[in-house]
């Protein structure tokens, strides 16, 4: 899952706080930006594949 809003990767150095954008670069420094939203889950989770498939069971 991809999320539109992106907020600048340096924005710890160059601004007071976070820089939220929709473009691939920040508006105000030109640096690259990054996707602001964590991951749904966590791929190296050990427990995650009986979640998911107790998930599936409840449908």
């Amino acid at each position: 899952m991809k999320s539109d809003i992106r907020v600048c990767s340096a924005w710890h150095e160059a601004h007071d706080r976070p820089v939220y954008t929709l473009s691939e670069s920040c508006p105000d420094c030109g640096a690259e930006t990054a996707n602001s939203a964590p991951a749904p889950f966590d791929p190296t989770d050990p427990h995650g594949e009986y979640r998911r498939a107790l998930k599936r069971r409840n449908r």
